[in-house]
């Protein structure tokens, strides 16, 4: 039975038994403690925890799961994926044990024929918990599983929790017996590799409060409501009943692996090693697929590492199996999405998109992969002649800065190579790395308040009605008031604020386009400067501000104004967005895509994947065809419609984004037409003009341009036009040849430049037969010390150090130190022959003494070494240090 077969028959399945079908949701979880969706019942999390009130008492699903915590062990074992699914059915206080132990039953012995899945009930075992007496019976005596199938297991194993205070209860498991050739009879309790686990049911009956996340928690007593919570692996399913031995040999997974083996020519079963990786490879390629199918990109923070790690690791696996370079991905992701297709039609309309994510990312990481993998092999080369066990955490911290290799990658290479690395260090430069990067913007998003308040809220009072598509201004009644992070009941003048109303005009931070300000005024009591306007849960719009006078207390009636000018001028930047959107994909082809944008007033950005840089007359030509559309004066038109009729219509979606079946298009005759919650202008014409500001790289295969739209362009221009009109009369040359003008002035400045430096190190140069003759005895030692003219660059100050030591021969030991401040920072060099080295005056050494005088550090080879520091002043005590160091090695 295919998977897409399994998947339509569990679904009409619990369809016929009274349960709605919610199709999956996004693998990026809407949970702001999870990064990616890692179980079917994360989606509904909301109505087990008391949140939301559920829209329906039954559902059954099958979720996208993603979870990398085990990756190391994917493919290594026939149960670890990074990608699965989960079928599951859940009952919201509606049923409960009675009724969800039959209906599992039922599904999975019920003939085929009848549209069940066929398993012989001979092969079936099941478990419950220690003392659930009342699971045990309904499998004894209502389903009628004979009593020595019936096994108990403990905590670990048969008892659930969220790992924090809330619902809890215990499990119950069906388990299949693959058969005495795959290990030892007694039931899961003896063996559980030859009975496997194939379905879950959670009884959520009690709650929990503070404690372990496992165990070693109270249980505060019984739920109000009894949920069911189920989940039946698809991918473990579909193994039993295609009758091969691991997940990676089902129709879906296996397409995929077996296309690799061709590919690569290796064979699948004849070599553990080749078939670990095979099995990466393929569970990696379809992960990836899913997740760029829901708009996850390659980066270093967050979700994109993930992705990135993956796609870096399936890539390094395939050059490992070729046994060289392979451009074999491309193909795979083929592989992967039509294996996938069938159960998520969808992918079709995105693998254009698709193929362009991994195949820039798998373009970029063959360059990285060359050059990365050569300054590792230099690592490990120093580590093991100097007869160490681990690569130093800054070289692991080198090879991810600037190399992008994910640490996973390089603890592998090392182990290969039977070395170690230092993760300590390598952590602990990562963090000095995130600290001095741009803060996170958690605390804009989120606030104080903890979601629940959030959710709270909404449950309370519905959702916010917004109003600012045809108003600015409007009555509105308070229906939450949260100060600090909780609940309040009044705000009062000099207070933070967030405020929830009925209804308002100001529009919520989202779509790239930033939110309106403006002021809450309840009439003769308070008003409220509101700064920013934020949906930290689907539709609730959370205003947030300072109470500059009086106060506001809930169920107060206020007035709503938003800043008029503001918003306009961001609906302009936000128009310009769309505009800016179609003429670089008629630039560039239609497989450009939205990557991200920011409207704000009067100037944009818009990032855009792409794989490479547009020119000057690229940028050029989308800049006059934005700004010929806006001569146009086309009405812009707003209209709601359905998804598909949307799509069918030529629509542009963002990619990833998540839509309902209702969405909103903002159409500029044919020339631009997308999805869009945001705010525009009623006709091109009112944008004014488009400036380009410029365009650059922001990531692997993303793009930026930002842009000044209307006024704010107009001055920009002017502001160019002064400067234009300056330069020209100052250099007597007309404008339209300015540009030939600066490039010869700018031609004869560097030449003059690289003159004065090769007169200056000759001046320097000439020094050296003098210095030569200068050598004084230290110790039996040759020692010459040296401050060379301020300004001196570090190369001639390198090039003199080895002219002296040349001249004075390697008959006796030579040490050579030359210093000089080229740009307000001091640098040494220092340099020594053989007969010096061979008494311990190595060049690295000294090099080290002189630099910590100077306030730095430094080092280098045996024969010359550099170094620097930050105190200018400390010269002659660097000098004098090394002549110290010298005479100590008689």
């Amino acid at each position: 039975m295919e998977t897409a077969e399994i998947v339509r028959r569990f679904l009409a399945f619990f369809e016929d038994n009274g349960h709605t079908v919610v199709p999956s949701a996004s693998l990026v979880a809407d949970d702001p403690t999870l990064l990616f969706v890692p179980a079917g019942m994360v989606p509904f999390k909301p109505y087990f925890l008391g949140q939301r009130t559920p829209p329906y008492d039954r559902a059954t699903s099958v979720q996208k799961c993603i979870r990398t915590i085990d990756i190391e062990e994917v493919g290594k074992t026939s149960r670890h994926a990074t990608f699965f699914q989960m079928l599951g059915n859940f009952s919201f206080g509606d049923y409960f044990k009675e009724r969800a132990i039959p209906l599992a039953w039922e599904l999975i012995t019920k003939p085929v024929a009848e549209g069940g899945f066929g398993i012989d009930v001979d092969r079936l075992w099941v478990t419950v918990y220690l003392d659930d007496d009342e699971a045990a019976a309904i499998w004894r005596d209502v389903v009628g599983v004979a009593p020595e199938r019936i096994q108990r297991m403990g905590v670990e194993e048969n008892y659930w929790s969220m790992g924090v205070p809330g619902p809890c209860g215990p499990c119950s498991e069906i388990f299949y017996d693959r058969g005495p050739a795959y290990g030892a009879e007694g039931g899961p309790i003896a063996d559980e590799d030859r009975y496997v686990e194939i379905w879950n049911l959670v009884f959520m009956q009690y709650e929990r409060g503070e404690g372990g996340a496992k165990k070693d928690y109270p249980i505060l007593g019984d739920l109000p409501k009894q949920n069911i919570d189920t989940g039946m692996g698809l991918e473990r399913l579909a193994a039993v009943l295609q009758g091969v031995d691991n997940i990676y040999e089902t129709d879906t997974l296996g397409r995929i692996l077996q296309e690799t083996a061709a590919r690569t020519g290796v064979v699948y079963g004849a070599d553990e090693r080749s078939d670990v990786m095979l099995r990466v490879v393929a569970d990696h390629v379809r992960s990836a697929v899913m997740l760029v199918s829901d708009g996850v990109r390659p980066g270093n923070e967050k979700g994109g590492y993930v992705l990135r790690r993956i796609l870096r690791r399936s890539i390094r696996n395939l050059r490992l199996l070729s046994g060289g370079e392979s451009s074999f991905l491309h193909d795979l992701t083929d592989t992967a999405i039509k294996a996938m297709a069938g159960i998520y039609p969808d992918l079709h309309r995105g693998a254009e998109r698709i193929h362009e994510v991994i195949d820039t990312e798998e373009k970029n990481f063959a360059d990285t992969l060359r050059s990365g993998t050569a300054l590792f092999n230099r690592a490990a080369e120093r580590t093991k002649s100097a007869g160490g066990a681990g690569i130093s955490g800054a070289d692991a911290f080198q090879l991810h800065d600037t190399y992008g290799f994910p640490i996973d990658l390089t603890l592998e290479m090392a182990a290969e190579q039977g070395l170690q690395v230092d993760e300590a260090e390598f952590r602990s430069l990562m963090q000095v790395q995130r600290d001095t990067a741009k803060r996170d913007a958690k605390a804009k998003k989120l606030g104080n308040a903890d979601i629940g308040v959030y959710a709270r809220l909404l449950e309370g009072s519905g959702s916010t009605d917004f109003l600012g598509y045809t108003d600015h201004e409007g009555e509105a009644r308070v229906l939450g008031l949260i100060v600090d992070g909780a609940s309040a009941t009044a705000a009062r003048a000099g207070q933070q604020v967030e405020i929830v109303l009925d209804r308002t005009p100001f529009y919520a931070e989202s779509g790239g386009q930033l939110a309106d300000t403006g002021t809450l005024t309840v009439e003769g009591r308070g008003s409220i400067d509101v700064e920013d306007v934020q949906k930290p849960i689907p539709g609730l719009f959370v205003h947030r501000g300072t109470v500059t006078e009086g106060e506001i207390v809930v169920d107060d009636t206020v007035a709503a104004a938003i800043d008029s000018d503001r918003r306009a001028a961001v609906s302009r930047a936000h128009s310009a967005t769309h505009l800016i959107h179609s003429a670089l994909r008629n630039a560039l082809g239609p497989a450009t895509g939205q990557a991200g944008s920011e409207n704000q007033p009067g100037r944009l950005r818009f990032d855009f994947t792409a794989n490479k840089a547009l020119d000057t007359a690229e940028l050029a030509e989308v800049e006059e065809e934005v700004n010929t559309v806006l001569a146009g004066d086309i009405p812009v038109r707003y209209f709601e419609t359905s998804l598909d009729e949307a799509l069918s219509m030529g629509a542009l979606a963002m990619f990833g984004e998540k839509y309902g079946d209702r969405v909103r298009v903002v159409e500029m005759s044919d020339y631009s037409r997308e999805l869009c919650g945001g705010t525009h202008v009623g006709a091109t014409g009112q944008l004014g003009v488009v400036k380009l500001l410029g365009e650059s790289s922001i990531g692997s295969g993303v793009r930026r341009v930002e842009a000044a739209v209307g006024i704010d362009a107009f001055r920009r221009l002017s502001k160019e036009s002064l400067l234009v009109g300056r330069l020209s009369e100052q250099l007597k040359t007309p404008s339209e040849e300015l540009p030939q003008r600066i490039d010869s002035i700018v031609s004869r400045l560097r030449t003059a430049e690289k003159e004065i430096e090769r007169l200056r190190g000759a001046q320097v140069l000439q020094a050296a037969e003098g210095l030569a003759k200068s050598a004084r005895e230290v110790g039996g030692t040759l020692l010459v010390s040296h401050t060379a003219p301020e300004g001196t660059g570090a190369d001639d100050v390198r090039k003199l150090a080895l002219d002296v030591r040349g001249r004075l021969g390697e008959d006796r030991p030579v040490a050579v130190v030359v210093a000089s401040v080229p740009k307000d920072r001091p640098v040494v060099v220092v340099a020594a022959n053989k007969a010096a080295q061979q008494r311990g005056l190595r060049a690295g050494d000294l090099v080290g003494v002189a630099a910590g005088a100077l306030g730095g550090g430094g080092g280098g080879k045996p024969d010359v070494a550099q170094g620097g520091g930050t105190d200018p002043g400390a010269l002659d005590a660097a000098l004098r240090a090394v002549a110290q160091r010298v005479a100590d090695a008689q």
